[in-house]
């Protein structure tokens, strides 16, 4: 049953002399607020072991996943122009929360890199991939 709040309304009239009426009513009191349990987010964490390699050098990325279940899936993604794309570097998270992946990339330059998995998308990590044989040429 819901409550119900009293209100009192005071209200003067005036009519050749000083009147008072107390107006009583009753209105039913707000529905109490029901507070949404704290349901924690999935999230996801990347670091690169190198900032620079050299094309075709393996390197790695790990990190650890928060409030997500052991053994989801986390896949390497790479942006392309205007596009997050793929890349064929999936592994599963450890009972622990961890992962590990092993990477080789073939695109010349400063790589955007980021993991993405059981709803969460870690923070971009960048690694530059050099070309050493152009390097090493004479002018």
């Amino acid at each position: 049953m819901k409550s119900t709040l009293t209100h009192l309304k005071h209200v003067s009239a005036l009519s050749g002399a000083a009147a008072t009426l107390l107006v009583l009513t009753t209105v039913p009191a707000a529905a109490t607020p029901t507070s949404t349990p704290y349901v924690p987010r999935p999230a996801l964490t990347a670091q690169a072991s190198a900032s620079s390699v050299r094309i075709s050098e393996e390197f790695r990325i790990s990190g650890e996943s928060h409030d997500m279940p052991a053994g989801t899936p986390v896949t390497l993604q790479q942006r392309q122009g205007a596009r997050w794309v793929p890349l064929p570097a999936s592994v599963n998270t450890t009972p622990q929360g961890t992962y590990k992946m092993r990477v080789v990339l073939g695109l010349e330059g400063r790589n955007a890199l980021r993991v993405a998995g059981g709803e969460a998308v870690s923070p971009v990590v960048h690694v530059t991939v050099r070309d050493e044989r152009r390097s090493h040429q004479l002018p």
